[in-house]
């Protein structure tokens, strides 16, 4: 076991300026505390009615919903959360893990890096509270930065995460975001340190009980991982999958990949999928109303989020699907699709991956799921919050056009003001100098340089009336 490192040490292990950081992960967001009170309006799910998977491995029977403590709650920070540096509102995290573990769920999703490096440590607290044999808990390897590549910083990781969760042994551990850096970054940190091997050990050890890993980035780190698998026997691989990315990835950005190969892919070697992004970072359940209206008219009473978790959660390959869930309002929802899950018929899956995904993918936002990777900007851009406030105007048909529409200098107005409220003006796209360092950080690929100079010219064409 490796010493007690200090935080700052801790934090200092994922680098900064414009390598990925424990920062750069953060996703945890604030919300006032009359947001609770909300729920008690909220429809209950029903307890005892949890729909679970089996892996095929251990036998072990895992629930279908599985929480990511990525965008945890804090106390006082921004709105947005972006970079917020508040502390983590531990309380509010033990009530939405209680009810979660009361309404069935027992899978738990965490990493070092998420949460500026707390998420590990507030996952602990939260499930140390209830008996160990009651929940799965699953973390990574996140040693993004090439300071963290030697077996040495890598190790340290890996034991510090086990002292953060307060456990002796791991349930779920994960390569994390291979493909992302191409097969180099696969090679220094993973092969050429040793860690692959050693993790290998460490299951058959018992301190790693299943070993899988999470896929962004170039498709031939993920094809040569599965090429290994009579070597390595992996237990389990995390992949994005929703019914936009099953046909639709490569023709959103052309270095994505098709979530029907990548599943396809595992089901060939009977490997169980845990799915990530089910709503692609909320873009799904905040389709345009359109959209929403031709799905209500098929089902009344479903969100378009649960559509779109009913979609996730339907193929047999799947072993868990996980979401990032702040506030309890979206544990309740989700809790409702998968308590129990009513599978989709196959119509209703080509419904969604074939007609719905096809409306979606012609609006032509940018495929951004704010999950922060690509921050800090050394430069100070509000990457996610600049994309985040273009796809929402760009979904609700309020982005300005054309000087001669009728309606231009209205959506004008709304769209400029909107955009300074949401992002600070020194924090806008024209502050983007074409550095680069964001992009290779992004999982879903989006040169964001590009679409930020984009974005800007859009911006200063409005401000010039020149549409």
């Amino acid at each position: 076991m490796s010493k007690k490192i200090s935080r700052r040490a801790f934090l200092k292990m994922f680098g900064g300026g414009a390598a990925v950081t424990a920062a750069s992960l953060t996703g945890c967001v604030s919300k006032d505390k009359d947001g609770d009170n909300e729920q008690t309006r909220l429809v209950e799910p029903p307890k005892g009615k949890m729909t679970y998977r089996v892996n095929p491995k251990t036998g072990e029977k895992v629930s279908l919903l599985g929480y990511g403590m990525m965008r945890l709650p804090t106390i006082d920070g921004k709105a947005s959360g972006r970079e917020s540096t508040a502390a983590i509102d531990q309380e509010r995290v033990n009530r939405l893990v209680d009810y979660a573990i009361e309404h069935g769920v027992n899978y738990f999703d965490t990493s070092p890096a998420y949460c500026q490096g707390l998420s590990e440590r507030s996952t602990g607290i939260a499930l140390k509270r209830h008996p160990r044999n009651s929940y799965y808990v699953a973390t990574k390897l996140s040693n993004f930065n090439e300071e963290t590549w030697s077996r040495a910083a890598s190790m340290e990781m890996y034991h510090n995460s086990m002292k953060e969760l307060q456990v002796d042994y791991i349930d779920y551990y994960l390569l994390h975001g291979i493909g992302m850096g191409g097969m180099d970054a696969l090679q220094g940190r993973y092969i050429d340190n040793g860690m692959l091997d050693y993790l290998v050990e460490e299951r058959k050890a018992g301190r790693i009980r299943n070993l899988g890993f999470s896929y962004h980035g170039e498709i031939e780190v993920f094809d040569y991982l599965l090429s290994q698998h009579d070597k390595y026997q992996w237990d389990f691989v995390q992949i994005e999958l929703n019914y936009l990315d099953w046909s639709y990835a490569d023709e959103i950005n052309d270095r994505n990949t098709d979530a029907s190969y990548l599943y396809a892919e595992l089901q060939k070697r009977n490997i169980p999928a845990v799915i990530m992004e089910p709503l692609l970072g909320g873009r799904l359940s905040n389709i345009p109303q359109y959209l929403v209206k031709a799905l209500k008219q098929r089902d009344p009473e479903r969100s378009a989020a649960s559509w779109a978790f009913r979609y996730a959660g339907t193929p047999k390959g799947v072993l868990t699907v996980l979401s990032g869930m702040t506030y309890m309002e979206h544990l309740k929802d989700n809790l409702l699709s998968y308590c129990p899950l009513k599978p989709l018929t196959q119509k209703e899956m080509r419904y969604l991956d074939t007609e719905m995904a096809k409306e979606i993918v012609g609006l032509e936002t940018i495929p951004c799921n704010d999950c922060k990777y690509c921050m800090p900007c050394p430069y100070g851009v509000d990457i996610p919050g600049i994309f985040v406030h273009y796809n929402k105007c760009k979904n609700e048909g309020t982005l300005p056009r054309n000087v001669g529409d009728e309606n231009y200098w209205k959506l004008r107005r709304q769209y400029l003001i909107g955009l300074d409220r949401s992002v600070p003006k020194l924090r806008q796209a024209d502050h983007c100098i074409g550095c680069g360092q964001c992009e290779p950080h992004c999982p879903q690929r989006i040169r964001i340089p590009i679409e930020l100079q984009r974005i800007d010219e859009y911006v200063e064409a409005i401000r010039q009336n020149k549409l």
